[in-house]
């Protein structure tokens, strides 16, 4: 299910928007993007839908999938966004499902080059 969801937020990421950071917790994720002309609501709105409909079919179930209300929070500077991706990556650490942000396997802190810079970063 983890592997569904992280696909499909991946799927549109530098043309939509461009993820910064992300976590696939077991009831819950975390997600630090640049949004850009597409509105946050419905970035959020079709990740949910899709990601719903193709859980539920695997699943072999119908209704509602995911919690309806999300938390959002703008970033306010470079200190603050590395704040955030920090808290993001450490995610699984805080609730003892790694030891290093680095082993939780649907989390962008793998990707993660020893400048802590992730794929597409390393070519700007």
């Amino acid at each position: 299910m983890a592997e569904l969801v992280e696909k499909i937020l991946l799927e549109a990421d530098g043309r939509d928007y461009r993820i910064q950071a992300w976590v696939i917790m077991p009831n819950h994720i975390h997600l630090v993007a640049d949004v850009w002309d597409v509105p946050l609501v419905k970035l959020i709105n079709d990740w949910n839908g899709k990601s719903s409909r193709l859980a539920n079919v695997l699943l072999r179930r119908s209704g509602k999938f995911w919690q309806e209300d999300y938390y959002d929070t703008l970033i306010r500077d470079e200190a603050h966004l590395k704040r955030a991706i920090r808290y993001t990556g450490q995610n699984p650490v805080k609730a003892y499902l790694a030891k290093t942000a680095r082993e939780w396997p649907w989390s962008s802190a793998r990707q993660r080059d020893e400048y802590e810079r992730l794929p597409w970063q390393r070519s700007e």
